[in-house]
């Protein structure tokens, strides 16, 4: 990470910040009552600074024995940087320390960076929820990914790509 980069904890203080760029992420973006309960319920929530300037977020659940990424987003001004790569090692290396055994999550079939992403890092296709996301033309589903924690040091090792179960991957 780049010494001026700095992940700290999320807090209400950054929540301004983190919604204006949920905005121009997503089309239907998360509500700022989601990122709160997200906070009030103690989720694993970050925040990547460069100086003061916000540019990327994370948010994971963990119980049981299992991580479940909720959230990952990057500004769009500041995408293609390794951003969310930094974000994920950073989820994975909690997971792993708080002795979690398995990480979840859900990503659109028409995301290709962040299949792309999650295929490096060893996520493979475990199901996949109907209608999950919401379009401007009605739903897209969701692909639910899956890796086993493991040993921390497998956490960068280049993958296969995601294959043709993944559907429309593409």
């Amino acid at each position: 990470m780049s010494p001026a980069l700095r992940l700290l904890p999320m807090g209400a203080e950054h929540l301004a910040a983190v919604m204006a760029i949920e905005r121009r992420a997503y089309e239907f973006p998360w509500s700022e009552a989601n990122f709160r309960d997200s906070l009030h319920t103690g989720y694993s929530s970050w925040v990547l600074l460069d100086g003061e300037v916000l540019q990327g977020y994370a948010l994971m659940s963990m119980a049981v024995g299992e991580a479940q990424i909720l959230n990952i987003c990057v500004s769009p001004a500041h995408r293609r940087q390794g951003l969310a790569r930094q974000l994920l090692d950073h989820l994975l290396l909690l997971a792993r320390a708080a002795q979690m055994e398995r990480m979840y999550l859900e990503v659109r079939p028409s995301n290709a960076g962040a299949l792309k992403l999650y295929a490096a890092y060893g996520f493979d296709l475990v199901g996949r929820r109907r209608h999950y996301y919401r379009t401007v033309d009605g739903t897209e589903d969701a692909l639910v990914l899956a890796r086993d924690i493991g040993d921390i040091g497998d956490i960068n090792r280049p993958q296969p790509a995601l294959g043709s179960a993944a559907g429309d991957s593409g």
